[in-house]
């Protein structure tokens, strides 16, 4: 009787133990979707919070840039409307052809870094998915990879000097 309620001691003494998560891989779709959500939510699920200033400085920087091009865009359209009207616009020296190019030019420019905030957003999901699959990944001691210097002789006279990679498994 007594040896039984050792072994249910024992038995309520590792359930009580929580196990460590830290050692498991992360979830690629749970890191995703928090990506997808909360740009840099993801890396901070990943442990990887150092990556969310520089997210959002991509963010402001490329917001910054679609405004300044979206004002340069403006203000050129605006002469050009006004050069067609035979009013007097703010660029004398430049004439009807000049306007539609800087016109033209400001618009793929704005438009262009629309799409590239597109592309930041995307990254910032693919990065956290990716991270999310490799935080599984062995980088223990056991894996190395050196790189030496090697001569290979081909024939008796000619000696090729080069560099050789070796990936070690232990």
């Amino acid at each position: 009787m007594a040896q039984q309620d050792t072994t249910q001691v024992e038995v309520r003494k590792q359930k009580k133990e929580k196990p460590d998560y830290s050692s498991l891989p992360k979830n690629p779709r749970k890191a995703s979707l928090l990506s997808a959500m909360l740009p840099g939510a993801g890396q901070v699920y990943n442990g990887k919070a150092w990556k969310v200033p520089i997210i959002y400085s991509g963010f402001m920087a490329d917001i910054y840039f679609i405004n300044f091009n979206n004002r340069r865009y403006q203000v050129f359209r605006e002469a050009l409307f006004a050069f067609d009207e035979g009013e007097p616009n703010g660029f004398p020296t430049l004439n009807r052809d000049a306007l539609v190019r800087n016109v033209d030019y400001w618009r793929r420019n704005r438009d262009l870094t629309i799409l590239l905030l597109g592309v930041i957003y995307a990254l910032n999901i693919i990065d956290a998915n990716v991270d999310a699959h490799l935080s599984g990944f062995d980088i223990s001691d056991e894996l190395s990879l050196s790189i030496e210097p090697s001569i290979d002789n081909f024939t008796a006279q000619n000696q090729q000097m080069g560099i050789t990679f070796k990936l070690n498994f232990k």
